[in-house]
């Protein structure tokens, strides 16, 4: 039978006594780490709060009202009034509706893929890609606004680009891209596919970055060439990644306001739901309770299939 030897420089039968001394305790946090932490978490919840959702709430409260927005003694409860003349009697809903979903079904199937291309290209490892990458991402960086602006003088009938491309600048075979309600949309959904392929992009190629070499090298071994090898084993070790831009996807197109609103104020051909939240809410003629009424309804339409797609998706994790 052997003995461990003490440990040096302790007496012997001192490690005993020294495992039977309480442990002392130290808090990782401090006072004042303590009010650091408290402040980090209530000043965003405070802002988000006061900023998201108490104005939701206040929305759903005014879209069972009747209110002209000048005196709140005009306020007259209306029950579901609001919504059935919004699904009934209001001619440009169903229409804006029909906007909203061509607009997210272009951005899924065109604008994301297109982001989706321009990463793998990107993570070739290409001679510039960095300034490429740069090029890309710069309309993310820019106001809907200002995009707007720039696509207009792009589109403009008389002194456009795209026109003068054509040979038909100055003339009366000139396209007016935006004035024309068959053809504007397509022309606003171009210019919002040139934002929002760049921020996929970018996520994408976070994405790929991340992603371990040794996968790939695994599926070559097996036989996969390079596209089986990409939507068999990289594609679903970024679902994460899929499931955030499935998220913006679904926000960005059922959100659309800005381009709308600066060719033509949402009218003409380019009506959307949040177009015509802001026609009811702001200017003459303000009609409250419709405006909340449709803010409403976009947003139980935005969070449906987000919840949908989580829950699944969450769900398949599990």
């Amino acid at each position: 039978m052997t003995l461990d030897a003490p440990t040096r420089g302790t007496p012997p039968g001192a490690t005993g006594l020294a495992s039977r001394r309480p442990r002392r305790r130290y808090s990782l946090l401090n006072g004042r780490d303590r009010v650091v932490l408290v402040a980090m978490v209530a000043i965003p919840t405070l802002i988000q709060l006061v900023l998201v959702w108490i104005p939701t709430v206040i929305s759903v409260l005014l879209s069972f009202v009747r209110w002209n927005g000048l005196a709140f003694s005009d306020i007259r409860p209306a029950g579901v009034a609001n919504y059935d003349f919004i699904f009934r009697s209001y001619p440009p809903f169903w229409p804006a509706l029909a906007h909203n979903l061509l607009w997210l079904t272009f951005l899924a199937l065109i604008a994301t893929p297109i982001g989706l291309l321009l990463a793998i290209l990107l993570d070739q490892n290409i001679r510039g890609s960095r300034i490429y990458q740069s090029i890309f991402f710069t309309p993310v960086m820019l106001s809907l606004v200002l995009i707007g602006v720039i696509w207009q003088l792009f589109y403009s009938q008389n002194n456009g680009l795209l026109n003068f491309l054509l040979g038909t600048s100055g003339t009366p075979q000139a396209v007016d891209w935006f004035g024309d309600p068959h053809v504007n949309i397509w022309a606003a959904l171009i210019a919002a596919t040139w934002r929002h392929a760049g921020y996929v992009m970018i996520l994408y190629l976070a994405g790929l970055k991340g992603v371990d070499p040794s996968l790939r090298e695994a599926a070559a071994l097996d036989g996969a060439n390079a596209v089986q090898s990409f939507f068999r084993v990289v594609l679903p070790v970024m679902r994460p990644i899929n499931i955030v831009i499935v998220v913006i996807t679904i926000i960005e197109s059922l959100r659309a306001f800005d381009i709308v609103y600066i060719i033509n104020r949402g009218t003409n051909g380019l009506e959307l739901i949040s177009a015509l939240v802001i026609q009811n809410l702001v200017g003459e003629g303000q009609v409250i309770g419709v405006g909340s009424a449709l803010a409403v309804v976009l947003l139980v339409i935005s969070l449906v299939p987000i919840v949908l797609y989580l829950s699944r998706t969450f769900k398949k994790e599990a």
